[in-house]
């Protein structure tokens, strides 16, 4: 079925084509080839210390020479444990020059998913940051790491532990390049971006050089004017593949500035907006809900595009947005995306009509449509709800070491998202639900499986569900239920506090329930979406 697109001719009638080509480059190339256009030009700021294009083309050479001394080699997996700041750059760039893989990773892991993502990946070396370390010391012996290496904002500590090395002493000193690598650009994976699935089980995205080439690419052709991408706010973290992309990758290939801020603290975003008029902000529905009740954000058309992702964005905010931005330049959207995809698949045009509650319009090159959700074959009408499925150049090349995963999501080059949505006549899409059971809490991905794990580890606990429910916020946040066994007693706060322990912050039950029973199936199976129903009836009560 060919469904329509108007908006095809919108671009074409303006003087922009909206299938592009793609050069098969490696990544880092996008750094060498800005270096060279705008080597005076800012390329970061971070808390008003700034660093031109020369100054990081320079140092992310030495870096990589310095990796190269230490051993890194082709296909060698290094994690990046670290927040936004510009040592986050440099070991990005400088692993992928020397031909290394990426392994995004979360500076708010506990130990245990520290310990899981690292046997996953199979790498052998960190970067991250100094105070974390201590976290990554007591999980290495059982993980394949052989060095870390560290850095912070307090500048070294007076010793450092065996196979500890501080980062910025790599970069800081002139040391010979890093030879040539040949990189195949189709084939060779630049980051594993891990995610979760049916099954819950946190798996790594393989992104080849070419899929975040031309993810960056589409982006940057998607967004029209160079004015819209000059200073580009980067709150949203790079460890998460829409920060990665849509901040860092994106400034690389447009030649602008990114404006870091390691996390998001509403106060402190606002400082920035009103300082340096960021004329392109991506988020999540969460910061943009925090920032309209933040009393200092009294000037919203200091940000020429706000664009929203990750999640769904809702509607209401969407409406402040327009009203506080009517009759001026400034513009709020919506998108959407995958880290199976780079991530980003659609959004919502700059070109033509913008639809309030829909993720918009494929991105160049990319192919959409609506399939039944029982066999996936099956291309629904112009209007009905199916399973949305992808190709494009942004699509992954699978799962890290998992091909029955990567058997099941690419089926005939098609990316078989999980989600339930629907096409309007005009070609515009709209996410209408979750055909996994994954919680979308505050933009993170949040797998009930791995949470029901840490709950029944609780000595108290027979039987346990994770279940995510609307939140005015977060727009999810995770609830627990809870059956004890014979003859225990707990408490919602002894529950909690338990999971403190074992989960990264946004992962922890901010609600707890304890029944006598648990709703199952016929085979026992513990019917999650049953619970979900029920608070989505208490909700419409309520209101």
């Amino acid at each position: 079925m060919d469904y329509p697109r108007p908006w095809v001719k919108k671009y074409e009638e303006q003087g922009m084509a909206f299938n592009i080509g793609y050069e098969s480059i490696p990544l880092y190339e996008l750094l060498n080839r800005t270096v060279s256009r705008y080597p005076d030009k800012t390329a970061i700021i971070f808390f008003d210390w700034k660093m031109t294009y020369r100054q990081l083309g320079l140092l992310v050479d030495r870096l990589a020479g310095a990796l190269y001394e230490l051993g890194v080699r082709k296909g060698d997996r290094v994690a990046v444990m670290l927040p936004n700041c510009p040592d986050f750059v440099l070991s990005y760039y400088a692993i992928l020059r020397v031909g290394g893989i990426v392994v995004n990773t979360n500076p708010m892991y506990v130990e245990r998913e520290i310990e899981f993502q690292m046997n996953d990946s199979g790498a052998r070396m960190m970067v991250t940051l100094w105070d974390l370390y201590p976290r990554v010391a007591n999980v290495k012996g059982n993980t394949p790491l052989e060095k870390v290496l560290v850095t912070g904002f307090t500048g070294k500590p007076d010793s450092l532990p065996a196979g500890v090395v501080w980062l910025p002493d790599l970069y800081l000193s002139e040391r010979a390049p890093a030879p040539p690598v040949e990189i195949d650009p189709q084939e060779d994976i630049a980051v594993l971006q891990y995610t979760g699935g049916t099954t819950g089980v946190p798996k790594a995205a393989a992104l080849t050089h070419f899929n975040l080439v031309a993810n960056a690419t589409q982006v940057n052709h998607f967004f029209v004017g160079d004015e819209k991408k000059e200073r580009i706010l980067s709150v949203l973290p790079f460890f998460h593949v829409y920060g990665m992309t849509c901040c860092m990758n994106l400034a690389l290939i447009a030649g602008t500035t990114m404006i870091l801020l390691p996390r998001f603290v509403p106060e402190q975003v606002v400082g920035v907006i009103n300082k340096y008029r960021p004329t392109y902000f991506p988020g999540v529905p969460t910061m943009f809900v925090a920032l309209l009740n933040c009393p200092e954000f009294r000037d919203p058309t200091a940000v020429m595009v706000y664009n929203s992702g990750a999640a769904g964005c809702p509607l209401e905010v969407w409406s402040a947005y327009t009203r506080m931005l009517e009759g001026t330049e400034s513009t709020f959207s919506e998108g959407y995306g995958l880290s199976e995809a780079s991530p980003v698949t659609h959004s919502n045009p700059v070109l033509a009509e913008r639809k309030m509650g829909s993720i918009g319009i494929p991105f160049p090159d990319t192919e959409c449509k609506i399939v039944d959700v029982e066999t996936g074959t099956r291309v629904m009408p112009v209007g009905e709800v199916g399973e949305l499925v992808i190709k494009g150049p942004q699509v992954m090349k699978g799962y890290w070491n998992r091909p029955e995963e990567t058997a099941r999501a690419l089926r005939e080059g098609w990316l078989y998202t999980g989600d339930l949505a629907r096409m309007d006549e005009d070609g515009y899409f709209y996410i209408v639900d979750r055909k996994k059971d994954m919680i979308v809490a505050g933009g993170f991905n949040i797998y009930p499986r791995e949470i029901e794990e840490v709950l029944f580890q609780h000595p108290k606990v027979r039987e346990a569900v994770a279940v995510g429910v609307p939140d005015p916020y977060r727009g999810e946040t995770v609830k627990a239920y809870i059956v004890l066994k014979e003859g225990e007693t707990a408490t919602e706060e002894e529950i909690i506090e338990h999971c403190r322990k074992n989960l990264a912050a946004y992962k922890v039950p901010r609600l707890v329930e304890f029944r006598s029973e648990l709703p199952k199936s016929a085979v026992g199976k513990l019917l999650r979406r049953v619970l979900a129903e029920e608070e989505r009836q208490k909700l419409k009560g309520a209101n």
